[in-house]
């Protein structure tokens, strides 16, 4: 089996060196910068498995940086899990909607860590296994979303979506008037036992309905269950 290779980006020295003592005693190929800038470069030119990020970087934000590879081509899949100290509801939020595919709070267990990284691993490799079976745009009422070019357009007009708002739109159009559980939305962008309120994905249904116009009207909440896409 390939060895998957890790990249780090924490400015924090004693977190990084746990960090790459663990994942390479576990199998993994380290690489790691304490320098965002740095970083960002190096995987904008190179590949690799998986990204820890750390988002409270001096010279640019961890946010941004998930924003720059998830707008680049090359890095657009690239499994991300931010590593921070930064806590709170609005925090995750803000994380998961840069495009963040896991987030870990500090200070965290080594061990669950590893889970998470081979569990976010696990579920790459799944989905680029079942890729080329799924159909890869859908059109309902004039809206169409290529998950190829991760476009959404609007009667032929492009609308920008974030990250978590393009994947519930895609996973509600796939199935109209099959309703989704908050819990079930969770687990389909983000794997299960994801560590997210029910408001976080609230907030991010009220950021796609804006974005998306009159055509917002078709994401309909089903009263204490969830959401479903108009059928």
């Amino acid at each position: 089996m390939t060895m998957k290779a890790i990249y780090i980006i924490e400015d924090e020295e004693d977190i990084l060196d746990l960090l790459s003592y663990s994942l390479k005693k576990n199998g993994y190929i380290v690489f790691a910068s304490g320098r965002g800038h740095q970083g960002l470069a190096y995987l904008l030119s190179h590949k690799v498995d998986l990204l820890l990020l750390d988002l409270m970087l001096p010279e640019m934000h961890g946010v941004d940086i998930c924003k720059t590879l998830r707008a680049a081509p090359q890095t657009r899949d690239l499994p991300i899990i931010m590593l921070t100290a930064l806590g709170s509801e609005d925090d995750i939020v803000k994380g998961l909607d840069a495009g963040a595919d896991d987030y870990i709070t500090k200070p965290f267990s080594t061990k669950v860590l590893l889970s998470r990284v081979a569990a976010v691993l696990r579920r790459k490799n799944e989905g680029s296994s079942l890729e080329s079976q799924k159909p890869q745009i859908l059109t309902r009422y004039e809206l169409t979303v290529n998950k190829g070019r991760f476009e959404v357009l609007i009667e032929g007009e492009k609308v920008e979506l974030t990250y978590s708002e393009f994947h519930l739109l895609w996973i509600l159009m796939a199935k109209p008037g099959w309703v989704f559980t908050r819990a079930k939305l969770v687990d389909l962008i983000r794997g299960e036992d994801h560590a997210i309120t029910d408001r976080a994905v609230d907030v991010q249904i009220v950021g796609l309905r804006k974005k998306l116009g009159d055509y917002g009207k078709y994401v309909e909440t089903v009263r204490g269950v969830g959401y479903r896409f108009k059928e």
